[in-house]
């Protein structure tokens, strides 16, 4: 999951948890825009509905709730930030869309995980669980000497 130069963001609503903001604005106005905040790289999000997909298929707005339900709402996805992700995989053929009725007899676009989708999971998950080592050797250096 790599970090691009000048890479967009996504922005996951956090219950209880201060902005952690790739680009620390100065500015006042902006720090209360973001607060009780995360903004995340893409990856990130990408990562979090591919995962969900792998659980089976869903629309949009149940991609956003199974985040939710996961993260014990701590993470909420906004609709501006979980659309373009679900355009961006559903582009890179990670996601295939295709209308269907739901269970109140509406027609919603569903998303499922494709073999290419399943093999990214896979690689993003190990990148994800380095990052995460790596994030814990920092910011718990005396729980890695035990």
């Amino acid at each position: 999951m790599g970090v691009k130069k000048g890479g967009g963001v996504d922005n996951l609503q956090a219950r209880g948890v201060d902005c952690l903001h790739p680009y620390p604005e100065t500015n006042v106005r902006a720090k209360r825009q973001y607060k009780d905040s995360i903004e995340l790289l893409q990856g990130t999000l990408d990562l979090l509905i591919l995962q969900t997909l792998q659980w089976g298929p869903r629309h949009g707005y149940g991609i956003s709730q199974a985040i939710r339900t996961g993260s014990s709402d701590v993470l909420q996805v906004d609709t501006g930030s979980l659309y373009p992700a679900l355009h961006r995989l559903e582009r890179k053929k990670w996601i295939k869309a295709e209308w269907t009725i739901s269970d109140n007899n509406q027609q919603v676009k569903s998303y499922r995980l494709t073999s290419a989708g399943k093999k990214q999971l896979l690689a993003e998950r190990s990148n994800w669980d380095k990052l995460a080592t790596a994030m814990a050797g920092i910011l718990h250096p005396a729980d890695q000497r035990r």
